[in-house]
């Protein structure tokens, strides 16, 4: 099998904004190790149900895998969580009653949704919690609600935050409209 180099796709780090949403559906949460971003990965599995939409920004390193694992945690989905950049898309079943978690890496695919119907995401989506890193411009169509969560490296002295990540997760359309809860993310979490 042929390997296909990664290009850096062209990072969009503001989240956008739709008439739907407002400033209640917004959290800022500053994490300060990979177990913190796990953990805040759990705290909004606790938010999700079937039929939710997150899209994952931030570059490469940055923990977007790290998160989906606490997602995975915390929806108490089988098997581990590992970035499906290779096969593009992975499906973790749940052990209970909870929804299946659909992780997908979306940074080899260039189009738009065209390219991702061959995954069949729309099918997936009613009964899932379907996450996309690397989506922003790609998936976005396949629903008005959607949860967006940037996460971006610290800026100061790198030996001090090195693991140090803000993380802005943002509500988008009528399911998010009121937070949902996501106030409730804001703040530090620290190991």
């Amino acid at each position: 099998m042929e390997e296909v180099p990664r290009e850096a796709p062209q990072e969009t780090q503001e989240v956008p904004r739709s008439r739907a949403t407002d400033a209640a559906a917004q959290a800022l949460v500053t994490v300060d190790s990979p177990d913190s971003m796990r953990e805040l990965g759990r705290r909004i599995a606790g938010l999700l149900r079937p039929g939710d939409l997150v899209l994952l920004t931030g570059e490469l390193g940055a923990g977007k895998t790290t998160l989906t694992r606490g997602l995975g945690e915390g929806l108490g989905v089988r098997g581990a969580v590992t970035s499906p950049t290779f096969v593009i898309a992975r499906v973790h079943p749940p052990l209970g009653d909870g929804p299946p978690l659909v992780h997908v890496d979306a940074y080899r695919l260039g189009g738009g949704l065209d390219e991702m119907e061959d995954l069949d995401l729309d099918v997936s989506l009613p009964e899932s919690v379907v996450v996309v890193e690397w989506g922003d411009g790609k998936v976005e169509e396949l629903s008005d609600d959607r949860l967006h969560v940037v996460i971006a490296r610290a800026v100061g002295h790198e030996e001090v935050l090195d693991d140090v990540r803000e993380v802005s997760v943002h509500g988008v359309g009528a399911r998010w409209a009121d937070g949902a809860g996501l106030e409730e993310l804001s703040g530090v979490l620290s190991e």
